[in-house]
């Protein structure tokens, strides 16, 4: 039976007004409660992303500024704790720390777990381990610790019918979700959790419609970051966030950088979490003195400020260098190292900061330089001491008792003695002539050797120099430098400590050291032979 005339327009009427119903809005609503439950009444700044991609990149050139190079991690399985969500997080870890990584090579880390298996049983069939002969330092261990599904929902609907004709409806709804992820850092060597190095960030989740559309809601240090999630990925997507933003955090804690700039900062004393962070960093460092000491000869020699070692003491030197530091951030020239300075020097635009033509040099007591038993004139010495001159630089590389022969599998030590204080730096070419770099590394990162105590190679540092199962001739090259050239090395010939550097030849790195050094080099082989 066909409907009267009224029927229909009233069916017409009824469509266009379900169609443009501005009542059924909920969306909106659901923002505003979801906002009530974020901490802090004011107002924060608001930044739309499409992921921390940039911020990734960012602190890859973070790393490079400030010399960060062989940071070696493990990560373990990341699992999903609350059972609700199907995503790999630990993949997205690998990805973030393998983009953050790109040219400073700054980072390697390294995947165990149950899908490793293969990989173990792989080298014990091709009877090689030297993937794991090299211990990472850290660990990163952690999990989704959170996801809170609909702790906001709201829901309306409409109809109009008129039986039998017709009936229509519709009907709208959105809900926010809460997920979390909790990560750590652990040292290797006793499993200790490194105090401050964590990383506890959450996201809220706004979904519209059964998940059609959502955005996603980050926040750190008083930014609120937006993202517009995928139709078929939305909590998947989310998680790849909060992931980046972790590793960006982690490293930034390990390495203090001043990650936060790169997640948009520009004053960090002007933002009340990154004031008290750069406060907690200083107090833990000051609190033992070695280290705070130890991270500014670093910083100051990787800049050109400073030569001498990397020991956690002051020493007229690094006074001098600290006081030329202090005066280009226009500070005052005294030698002390306070939270003032600290602060400064995280906030600096370094490339603007012009380096000095020579840097203080450091003068071991006992040198020509100064009187034997004055130690009025080695407090007094010049700092800024000319660059060596008269005496060519010197390096022995030997093994006890002279040995060069070894049984296949035995373990090869080696004594580094330059014939004055230097920086060493040894290569091996490996039985298949592949080159690594195996010091400096993770495990003594300064280079500087004084002349007076020759370095043992691998002492206890823990890795291992064998010789090889095949029998195959090795060779170990050693450079010494008066200056550490580290800083003015191409990627390529630094690369990371233990890992092959690709298409390297030691004629190749021979040369860039040379050039680095500006000629002022000492070359030094041992030849690793068979029994």
């Amino acid at each position: 039976m066909k409907p009267p005339r009224i029927v229909r327009f009233l069916a017409l009427a009824a469509i266009a007004a379900l169609a443009g119903c501005q009542t059924l809005e909920v969306k909106q609503q659901t923002i505003e409660q979801t906002a009530e439950i974020r901490i802090g009444p004011e107002q924060k700044p608001q930044r739309s992303i499409t992921g921390f991609s940039q911020a990734l990149r960012c602190m890859d050139t973070l790393m490079l500024d400030f010399g960060v190079h062989d940071v070696t991690m493990l990560t373990e399985e990341i699992n999903d704790e609350t059972k609700k969500l199907n995503a790999g997080t630990r993949d997205m870890l690998i990805s973030a720390v393998s983009d953050m990584s790109r040219r400073s090579r700054a980072v390697r880390l390294v995947a165990f777990g149950k899908d490793t298996l293969n990989v173990v049983s792989f080298l014990s069939a091709a009877q090689t381990t030297a993937v794991y002969q090299a211990i990472p330092r850290y660990d990163i261990k952690g999990s989704v610790s959170q996801f809170d599904e609909n702790l906001i929902k709201n829901q309306k609907d409409m109809g109009i019918g008129y039986f039998p004709y017709f009936n229509l409806g519709v009907a709208k709804d959105a809900s926010t979700s809460m997920l979390a992820l909790d990560l750590s850092v652990l040292s290797t060597s006793d499993m200790g959790v490194l105090p401050g190095v964590t990383s506890r960030n959450a996201v809220v989740i706004m979904k519209q419609g059964k998940g059609i559309d959502g955005d996603a809601a980050y926040q750190k240090f008083g930014i609120n970051y937006s993202m517009n999630l995928a139709r078929s990925e939305g909590n998947s997507q989310a998680l790849r966030g909060l992931v980046e933003l972790a590793v960006v955090e982690l490293i930034g804690k390990l390495t203090k950088t001043p990650y936060w700039s790169c997640l948009g900062v520009s004053d960090p004393k002007a933002n009340e979490e990154t004031r008290l962070e750069l406060l907690d960093w200083y107090s833990a460092m000051a609190s033992t003195r070695i280290e705070l000491i130890a991270y500014f000869q670093n910083q100051l020699r990787h800049r050109g400020f400073y030569d001498g070692p990397i020991d956690g003491e002051f020493n007229p030197a690094i006074d001098e260098a600290i006081s030329n530091y202090r005066e280009q951030l226009g500070l005052s020239r005294a030698a002390v190292l306070d939270d003032k300075f600290f602060s400064a020097f995280l906030a600096a635009d370094h490339s603007k900061i012009k380096r000095p033509a020579q840097p203080a040099r450091y003068v071991a007591p006992g040198t020509p330089a100064t009187p034997p038993g004055s130690r009025t004139a080695e407090a007094t010495a010049p700092t800024t001491a000319p660059a060596p001159t008269a005496t060519p630089l010197k390096l022995s590389v030997s093994a006890p008792n002279q040995q060069t022969r070894f049984a296949p599998g035995e373990s090869i030590s080696l004594s580094l003695a330059p014939s004055q204080d230097a920086h060493v730096y040894c290569y091996l070419r490996d039985e298949e002539a592949k080159v690594i770099r195996f010091f400096p590394n993770r495990f003594t990162r300064d280079s500087r050797i004084a002349s007076a105590k020759p370095l043992t190679l691998p002492g206890s540092m823990r890795f291992q120099l064998s010789m090889n199962a095949k029998g195959v001739p090795e060779t170990v090259t050693c450079f010494a430098t008066p200056r550490d050239v580290l800083p003015s090395l191409p990627q390529a010939v630094v690369g990371i400590d233990f890992e092959p550097l690709p298409g390297a030849t030691l004629a190749m790195i021979s040369a860039a050291f040379d050039k680095a050094s500006g000629g002022t080099l000492a070359q030094e082989n041992f030849h690793v032979q068979a029994k």
